[in-house]
């Protein structure tokens, strides 16, 4: 019931991953680490953990018989817990982040150039920039305006970036996406 009501308001079951020790009510275990290799009776392999001071930690339950190790569970946590974070931390510096510039049909030339040097400092990082013009009331009417930007845009971004597509329509809004060279990361 208690975990129901945690998932219904989003939060995660903060419980034991595993069964441990006492937990694993199974008659018999396969042990891959700790003890020398096999399958034992569950008391047993449980005893010679308790002697060697060390913790039975069922790590496959879906096996039959199940899969157990021996070793020191909270160390065993908090190398996991490390892994994750490692993992978690690669895959954050991993991620491509996108940038937006916003532009209208008429922004003044000053500040196009202004918006380059920003979309030159944004690919550098690595990042990706989407340039997209928005076209307020009767302004619609100069799509070709709008593209002719975005193309300039891109052009004079070429020695930095690739675009990844052509200035396509969007509701009231025009956007390209570019996307910084090889070897420019960095």
């Amino acid at each position: 019931m208690n975990n129901r009501r945690n998932q219904k308001r989003g939060r995660r079951d903060t419980g034991p991953k595993h069964r441990i020790n006492e937990k694993i009510r199974i008659p018999e275990i396969r042990v891959v680490e700790g003890l020398e290799p096999g399958i034992y009776k569950t008391k047993d392999a449980l005893d010679k953990a308790q002697s060697l001071g060390l913790d039975l930690v069922e790590v496959s339950p879906n096996q039959r018989p199940p899969i157990c190790k021996v070793l020191d569970y909270g160390k065993f946590l908090y190398e996991q817990k490390k892994k994750e974070k490692e993992l978690e931390k690669r895959n954050r510096e991993n991620r491509v982040k996108m940038k937006e510039l916003k532009f209208t049909p008429n922004t003044g030339e000053n500040d196009v150039k202004h918006k380059l040097k920003k979309a030159i400092e944004f690919l550098e990082d690595g990042d990706k920039v989407k340039a997209t013009v928005f076209f307020k009331g009767r302004m619609i009417v100069h799509k070709d305006l709008g593209a002719k930007l975005l193309l300039n845009f891109a052009q004079e971004l070429e020695e930095h970036a690739v675009p990844e597509n052509m200035p396509k329509m969007e509701g009231r809004k025009m956007s390209m996406v570019l996307k910084p060279k090889k070897g420019k990361k960095g």
